[in-house]
């Protein structure tokens, strides 16, 4: 091969639903590589004649893709029997056109992860990936559950009940009440003082023109659906949450100190999402910019000819992204913490808002790769502190002046005392 081989005993995984293609590359000391091959079911009894395959070839050094999830229970099996592992994005691994096989695809990512040629990706411990899959879960539960608030929304406007007029929330202890009056007694008028809560700001006469409307049986039917779905949801998330803080009590430390963070701190399970998707280790990212383009909040590198093709973040962090821009856009209005209004107005300036946001985000991964790595709470002062002037700086006696007057000093001429 006309690179450098940096490791001399490897395997090449090509990953399918049904079958594993393998491929080890065994290098002697004059670089001359042979290479193996086989072929293995994805049943949890082909994935332990692969490790016995490996251990045959004293290969403990294995490179494959992240082919949908299939890659999951290979990765396990293998991480229990001390195989080292390095999951690549397909990206990364991409094989010549017009010129590929399972088993060549096998051959090519043995020949790239031979030469060092691949890029790892971030796989957190054990107990951090389960605890991902659960707080994504929980995600998708919340998802569901507007998606079914939609439908139930759509219900009453079809029947023509305003409750999205007089309450700001229609699925509210007072506005659940008057649609549950409405679904057993359909077309029936009914008085609504009983049902609204004293606190409730909206006068009853507005809420009683409200519920002025009159529901289908069709409508009735699919409105009840939707109302028990999303009581029933609400159970699951709530459970899914339970066992969320059971998993999460272990790394107890971790999340104080990144609660200390501002917006971090209202929420629990905001904190317990930043943890569940880069680990409380931080020693994997060398440096806060690697984190930071690690979860896509930093612009890509794409110029030819000295000129920049584009500067658009990537899709990474699609479940860790999210987060970090809520918390950004209410921070960005809160007037107790400068060191983001500030930063967030000259940027807004000059770039717009979404970019803003960005570096907001950016500005709370660096804050959270140093509370971690130094292990000591969050202060304001790092992004406060003012860099002084370069000493070459030459300023003329009216820019002097100019820069004291936007600073809000005040100019004026001492009296000559007489002597």
């Amino acid at each position: 091969m006309p690179f450098k081989i940096l490791k001399l005993n490897c395997c090449g995984l090509d990953v399918h639903k049904t079958w594993i293609y393998a491929c080890i590359g065994i290098t002697d000391s004059k670089r001359r590589t042979e290479y193996r091959q086989a072929r293995f079911s994805s049943f949890s009894k082909g994935l332990k004649e692969l490790c016995d395959w490996l251990a045959k070839y004293n290969c403990n050094d294995v490179c494959m893709e992240s082919t949908g999830k299939y890659w999951i229970p290979v990765f396990n099996v293998l991480e229990k029997n001390n195989i080292w592992v390095t999951l690549s994005n397909p990206k990364y691994t991409k094989p010549q056109k017009g010129n590929k096989t399972d088993r060549k695809d096998a051959r090519w990512i043995c020949d790239l992860y031979m030469c060092g040629m691949v890029q790892p990706s971030f796989i957190p411990p054990a107990d951090i990936r389960q605890l991902r899959d659960l707080v994504r879960y929980r995600f998708k539960l919340t998802c569901m559950i507007t998606s079914e608030k939609n439908r139930a929304h759509n219900c009453l406007t079809v029947s023509n009940f305003k409750l999205d007029e007089v309450f700001s929330d229609i699925f509210g202890k007072s506005s659940r009440s008057i649609t549950e009056q409405i679904l057993q007694h359909p077309g029936e008028s009914f008085d609504v003082a009983p049902f609204v809560d004293r606190r409730c700001k909206t006068p009853v006469e507005e809420i009683q023109a409200a519920v002025d409307g009159a529901i289908s049986p069709e409508q009735a039917v699919k409105l009840r659906q939707c109302l028990n779905h999303i009581d029933e949801l609400g159970k699951h998330k709530a459970e899914i949450e339970r066992e969320i803080f059971r998993l999460s009590d272990k790394y107890e430390d971790a999340l104080t100190l990144i609660r200390t963070i501002p917006g971090f701190d209202k929420n629990p399970m905001t904190a317990i999402q930043v943890l569940s998707e880069i680990g409380g280790d931080m020693s994997v990212f060398p440096t806060a910019k690697n984190l930071v383009s690690w979860a896509g909040c930093c612009p890509r590198n794409d110029q030819s000819n000295h000129k920049i093709k584009s500067t658009r973040i990537s899709r990474a962090g699609s479940y860790f992204k999210p987060v970090l821009v809520q918390i950004a856009n209410a921070l960005i209005k809160s007037k107790k913490h400068p060191e983001f209004t500030t930063r967030y107005r000259r940027i807004k300036t000059r770039r717009g808002h979404k970019k803003a946001i960005i570096a907001i985000c950016r500005m709370l991964l660096t804050a959270i790769w140093h509370i971690l790595t130094d292990l000591k709470p969050y202060t304001p002062e790092g992004f406060l502190k003012q860099h002084p002037l370069k000493e070459s700086k030459v300023l003329t006696t009216s820019q002097a002046l100019n820069l004291l007057k936007q600073r809000g000093y005040i100019i004026k001429d001492e009296a000559v005392s007489a002597t």
